[in-house]
């Protein structure tokens, strides 16, 4: 059986080899001086920790030792520390305990009582860990096929989800970019009887247009110059199974006839060949605009918009969701704690306040990425908000809201905060111009009429303005 691992933080060498020789049944590991511990407790992770409240530079006061209880506390929160003392510092000893030491141990050491309650501080350890667990496997029962909420909001969408999955009625959902609408869409297919056959993802807006319709109905050899061999299309890879346009809102006219017709109808026709070839597909799409304002403006037909809307869904923007913000920050500094093999990270509670203040214009997407990164920069295993990198927007934000004026020379800007700043000004200055029309300003700025929506939603800019 491996021995458990314990560090014994002791400046006196000849103690420190009595309680490695004594406690023998663990593996011990020593630091004499608070620096050699810190850097232990960077390249390992410590259940246990002995500490002698007496050492350098000031051997003969605690305050050392109090320095390094609180430091312990801070890079391994959950760790259980027992504090050694002389027997006359009983004091000394209620003050570490309320500071968060776990118990204590008076001089001159009984070793079999030290074992006694070295043995007990793993024992509350393991308990502690199994509950962290079963709150983890607590917070994952209220999600849906690996997405994560408790809010009201969210447990509605799922409990939607659950009911439409069932079915074979094309599904549309709307939501804003990096709210999650492809893992809604897996799990509609993953909940569905097609689960064990093909999902097919096509991103509308990520192919070229000249491509776009050779991908979803495929093509056959000799159908143009290049095609030296039959290609099946993505809707026919999908039969039996299900298909996700994602974007679907930039599928160019053309092909919103031809799939329309897939549809109705049931069939494609392979570029080169006008045999019907019968597909059994179910369509599941995603928007990031609202098609109803595109086919107002003639952007999207009509008819494909009621083909597809049979079952809509909205996924809400994560500014909606409350204490889901705070859920799923844990969720992803627990997974990626673990792959830097940085265990037991915390946020701190300035950091909790500031990701519920943050309206994550980015969504899920920016939360996962802001704390990937939270996770890489941190020194301990402690995260507060100097480690959130939209701290440093917002205060680029407070900037940018000012006038030209305000911006002087002495204020460092990097080539990207000058390019987003010069972004924000033309947007402003073209939603101005245009009395807040969409199209014109898109127009204007020679830029599709989404990427219009995108630029208000990431500069955070009012269209009363």
């Amino acid at each position: 059986m491996r021995k458990r691992k314990v560090l014994v933080i002791e400046d006196e060498a000849s103690m420190a080899k009595q309680l490695k020789w004594g406690l023998a049944s663990f593996n011990i590991m020593t630091a004499k001086d608070p620096a050699e511990a810190v850097n232990l407790l960077k390249d390992y992770s410590f259940k246990v920790i002995t500490l002698d409240l007496g050492l350098p530079p000031h051997p003969d006061s605690p305050e050392e030792g109090f320095k390094l209880l609180s430091t312990i506390k801070r890079v391994n929160p959950y760790s259980k520390i027992i504090v050694i003392t002389g027997n006359t510092e009983r004091e000394n000893a209620l003050r570490a305990i309320a500071e968060g030491a776990f118990d204590f141990c008076e001089k001159p050491i009984d070793l079999q009582v030290l074992s006694i309650i070295l043995d007990r501080a793993f024992r509350v350890y393991e308990l502690e860990e199994e509950n962290r667990k079963l709150h983890l496997s607590m917070r994952a029962s209220n999600g849906l096929a690996n997405m994560l909420g408790t809010s009201q909001i969210m447990q509605e969408l799922f409990s939607t989800v659950r009911k439409i999955s069932p079915s074979d009625y094309p599904v549309l959902i709307e939501g804003e970019s990096g709210t999650g609408k492809e893992m809604i869409a897996k799990a509609i297919h993953s909940l569905s009887n097609r689960k064990d056959e093909p999902f097919v993802v096509i991103n509308c807006g990520a192919i070229p247009e000249n491509l776009l319709e050779s991908e979803l109905f495929g093509y056959e050899k000799g159908a143009f110059t290049g095609a030296s061999r039959k290609k099946i299309g993505k809707l026919e890879m999908a039969n039996k199974g299900s298909a996700f346009l994602d974007e679907i809102g930039e599928l160019p006219l053309s092909l919103q006839v031809k799939l329309l017709r897939f549809l109705q109808e049931g069939t494609i026709e392979r570029l080169g060949n006008n045999e019907p070839i019968q597909l059994d597909v179910r369509i599941i799409a995603a928007t990031n605009i609202r098609l109803k304002e595109a086919v107002r403006d003639g952007k999207f037909r009509e008819d494909l918009y009621f083909r597809l809307n049979v079952l809509p869904l909205n996924v809400p923007p994560l500014r909606e969701r409350g204490e889901d913000i705070l859920l799923l920050a844990r969720h992803f500094l627990d997974i990626f704690s673990m792959e830097s093999k940085k265990r037991n990270m915390r946020f701190t509670p300035g950091a909790l306040k500031a990701m519920l203040d943050y309206p994550w214009p980015g969504n899920v997407r920016e939360l996962e990425n802001v704390i990937k990164r939270a996770v890489v920069v941190a020194e301990s295993r402690l995260i507060g908000p100097e480690h959130l990198s939209f701290m440093k927007e917002a205060s680029l934000e407070m900037l940018m809201s000012g006038t030209p004026e305000t911006i002087t020379p002495d204020i460092p800007l990097t080539l990207k905060q000058a390019r987003s700043m010069a972004e924000r000004e033309a947007l402003k200055r073209a939603l101005m111009l245009t009395k807040n029309n969409i199209s014109q300003a898109a127009k204007i700025l020679d830029v599709s009429r989404p990427t219009i929506h995108d630029l208000i939603k990431k500069h955070r800019i009012s269209k009363t303005n």
